[in-house]
């Protein structure tokens, strides 16, 4: 198998124009000499640490928070947002223009959104989320990147505190179905064919917001933990928020990143670019509606219905 072995620092992946720690690490998916089996010995200051991400959820564990509000998205409706497209040899990315924030959701502060960027397996094939739910994996993980507004978007800064990023992480699933292909994300893919090396960049020229890219996600529930960064070096500053409800994508553009994209130095496709699900956290989530509530509410609809039964 063809060695995919990146320098990285893991602050720039996360935040481009950030400034970024000096330290550099070697890492790869794809060698048992680097791969995510060997990050707690090659990154050990944060990779073996006590909150890694990412986990599996069990959602019966989950505990109730009536503090999980739903979040306020400023700026999600920005269809000049998203400026560039690129292939950073372990993933694709998608860098933000500055001024998408979001705020609400149990989070200490409003935080500036950074960029996004995606995990997978091998197409629909072999699902590649990097979170998983009650054992089940999806077949891609979409993952947006803030940090505390604090910080103005100083992730070396963000990455010194407990809570300094928060991401904000959508399933991808098949769509099946005679629905149509949802047009944001046909649009996205059309720019992988111009990015199929490593350090491939593309301007983005259409208009296309993350509120496109979300269209149809319940964004009111959600789990929440607090965790790490998902590749070196791994540093536990991050409240994670997952969503519950999965973004659905066509099967064929799915498959696209899987056959069209190529890791670094090498003619290998882009394939199962995930961690592993490391050992489990704390989890919460918003509470249910309690069954006295169901009860008085189908009360009321019966004594409504006598009433006007009457006339």
């Amino acid at each position: 198998m063809n060695v995919l072995t990146i320098i990285a620092v893991a602050v720039c992946v996360l935040a481009p124009g950030a400034f970024c720690e000096s330290s550099t690490v070697a890492w790869c998916y794809h060698n048992s000499s680097c791969s995510d089996s060997t990050w707690p010995t090659i990154a050990p200051l944060h990779c073996n640490g006590t909150r890694q991400s990412p986990i599996n959820i069990a959602s019966a564990n989950a505990t109730e928070n009536k503090n999980l509000t739903e979040f306020t998205f400023e700026g999600y409706d920005n269809k000049s947002a998203l400026a560039t497209i690129e292939n950073t040899g372990e993933t694709v990315k998608v860098n933000f223009s500055a001024g998408i924030k979001i705020s609400g959701g149990a989070l200490s502060e409003s935080y500036d959104s950074l960029q996004a960027h995606l995990h997978w397996g091998n197409g629909t094939a072999e699902p590649g989320s990097e979170h998983t739910v009650d054992g089940k994996r999806f077949p891609m993980e979409l993952h947006i990147v803030h940090s505390k507004s604090t910080y103005n978007r100083n992730a070396t800064l963000a990455v010194k505190d407990s809570e300094g990023l928060a991401a904000l992480g959508f399933f991808i699933e098949e769509l099946t179905g005679v629905d149509d292909q949802p047009a944001s994300w046909k649009t996205l893919t059309s720019y992988l064919s111009n990015i199929s090396n490593a350090g491939g960049n593309k301007t983005i020229h259409d208009n296309i917001s993350l509120d496109d890219l979300l269209s149809g996600v319940n964004r009111a529930n959600y789990y929440r933990y607090l965790g790490s960064l998902t590749t070196p070096t791994c540093n536990e500053a991050v409240v994670w928020t997952v969503f519950k409800e999965p973004i659905k994508v066509s099967k064929n553009l799915i498959d696209l990143f899987s056959t069209s994209l190529h890791i670094k130095n090498s003619t290998s496709l882009m394939v199962n670019v995930y961690r592993s699900t490391q050992p489990s956290q704390p989890v919460s989530t918003q509470p249910k509606a309690s069954s006295s509530t169901k009860s008085g509410y189908s009360l009321a609809l019966m004594t409504f219905a006598l009433i006007m039964a009457r006339y």
